[in-house]
């Protein structure tokens, strides 16, 4: 980035601008191409399209993927220039890949939610089944009725949370994945779901806060979800992956096919069949007005078959 005209003391601040995740996938693509150009004595900080092209035909031949020499592309241009990703010779072999190996959606289908929804109703009542069972059983419903990734769950606070006689509202004001200038936190809306209590999320969020309560002292152990044994701490967005996945293998769903972040494509391929407007979809799942994400990654037809989340328990 210096090599980009960034002075050395605004270095650190706008490498901050990178998300955690994206500057763990650029490490192993930046390493493997201080390595190329040491080979080749290039001076890895020069806009050399002979070289990077190269480079990238080396990594295709090893079998990356589209998405993986794109995500190498981007870190290139921010270790060299932006120019890296206009150069007409670079996006002409990136044509030429996404022909010869195109990026294919991670599923063609997804689940039922109803198949998810079946398993959970028989972990009820909330207040006698164990604690691990109504953790794992709030980590599922919120995941389906909000369409929100993990880390939004990780990250929810309990003096966010309000609760009223129709709804329970769950202000985020952490920064996540979507969080960017002028644009809206998200908001989760969870309403009292009384045609069937079993499946209703706001009273099993009601219900777990009460039976963590004696857990959270003052000013400690202030999120939401919280490991279910001793010695209790703040769950990450791991474990409420692990969580969702292992309401998914105990719903007979193909866990080594569908992850935790598929209920996002489950519960909103579902709602879409269900005939709820796409925007409120998109409202609900975090995306902008603008965005073709759903249609493009997420809208999958939904195998072995208003309100978002009354559409989602309805099924």
């Amino acid at each position: 980035m210096i090599n980009n005209g960034i002075p050395e003391e605004a270095v650190e601040i706008s490498v901050s601008s990178l998300a955690q995740s994206s500057l763990k996938q650029y490490t192993n693509g930046l390493k493997l191409w201080w390595e190329f150009c040491h080979q080749r004595n290039i001076n890895c900080f020069e806009l050399n399209s002979q070289a990077i092209l190269c480079f990238l035909s080396r990594l295709y031949g090893q079998g990356r993927s589209y998405s993986s020499l794109n995500t190498t592309r981007s870190a290139l241009s921010l270790l060299i220039s932006p120019r890296v990703g206009e150069d007409h010779q670079i996006k002409r072999f990136f044509k030429g890949v996404f022909k010869l190996r195109p990026p294919l959606p991670k599923y063609h289908v997804t689940w039922d939610p109803a198949v998810a929804l079946g398993y959970l109703e028989t972990c009820y009542p909330n207040n006698t089944i164990s604690l691990e069972a109504l953790t794992h059983k709030l980590s599922m419903l919120m995941a389906l009725v909000t369409a929100h990734r993990v880390q939004t769950f990780s990250v929810i606070e309990v003096p966010n949370i309000e609760i009223s006689e129709s709804k329970i509202e769950i202000k985020v004001p952490a920064r996540v994945k979507t969080s960017a200038p002028n644009r809206y936190q998200p908001l989760l809306i969870l309403p009292f779901f009384h045609n069937n209590p079993k499946l209703c999320v706001a009273s099993t969020l009601k219900c777990y806060l009460n039976r963590t309560r004696d857990f959270r002292q003052p000013g400690k152990l202030s999120k939401l979800f919280l490991t279910h044994k001793k010695p209790y701490k703040e769950a990450t967005a791991q474990s409420i992956s692990r969580w969702i996945r292992i309401v998914l293998d105990k719903s007979g769903i193909d866990t080594s096919i569908f992850t935790a972040h598929s209920t996002r494509h489950a519960s909103t391929s579902a709602a879409v069949n269900r005939g709820i407007n796409i925007d409120t979809i998109r409202n609900t799942a975090g995306w902008t007005s603008s965005s073709n994400v759903f249609a493009r990654f997420y809208n999958r037809p939904v195998k072995n078959t208003d309100n978002f989340a009354d559409a989602i328990l309805r099924l």
